[in-house]
């Protein structure tokens, strides 16, 4: 059993409560098989929503900007969807790296907007088959957004939302078939 923490324990400028974001995590983590401690850090001063995987090993540590977790209808509120939303994918993406057969991706940092909204896709599309309520008209346009509004950005779509077991080279070369189809003439 792996032992979830969040950071700060108690809020001033949010009204968060970590025993809830905790919860989401320890759920999660048991439906992913992550058996690892995974330690959250949360800067609840800023309303942004940038989310960070900083360590992978030995202990999970996710780092994030208080929006991410925001109620979008009530600020500076915890909405227990978006939490799932957020950490979901993100733990999806630590699974996929800890698997040896889900190949080597770059570093998030190095990863293009194309490949990081492709891996979206795919991380996202699982949430969905685990029954938790997902975008999925929001994560097609924003991926139509990074690759094309084209039939065969709308097909690699469509195969990283229902695709299961894909690896990173799946994942790049549907990035590839989008940007040639894309490439000038």
């Amino acid at each position: 059993m792996s032992t979830i923490t969040v950071t700060p324990e108690e809020w001033k400028y949010v009204a968060f409560d970590s025993a809830e974001i905790e919860a989401v995590a320890s759920k999660l983590a048991s439906e992913l098989g992550l058996d690892r401690d995974i330690a959250i850090e949360v800067d609840e001063a800023t309303p942004f929503g940038k989310v960070q995987i900083t360590s992978i090993d030995p202990v999970i540590v996710l780092q994030m900007e208080g929006g991410a977790l925001e109620d979008p209808k009530k600020p500076r509120h915890l909405s227990s969807r978006v939490c799932a939303d957020v950490l979901g994918r993100v733990l999806h993406r630590v699974r996929d790296r800890l698997d040896p057969a889900f190949g080597d991706p770059p570093p998030d940092a190095e990863l293009t907007l194309q490949q990081s909204t492709a891996w979206d896709a795919y991380a996202v599309g699982r949430m969905e088959r685990l029954g938790y309520p997902v975008q999925r008209q929001r994560r097609l346009y924003h991926f139509r957004n990074r690759h094309g509004f084209t039939d065969v950005a709308d097909a690699a779509f469509d195969r990283l939302w229902t695709g299961t077991d894909l690896t990173w080279a799946d994942i790049q070369a549907a990035c590839d078939e989008c940007a040639a189809e894309r490439a000038p003439v």
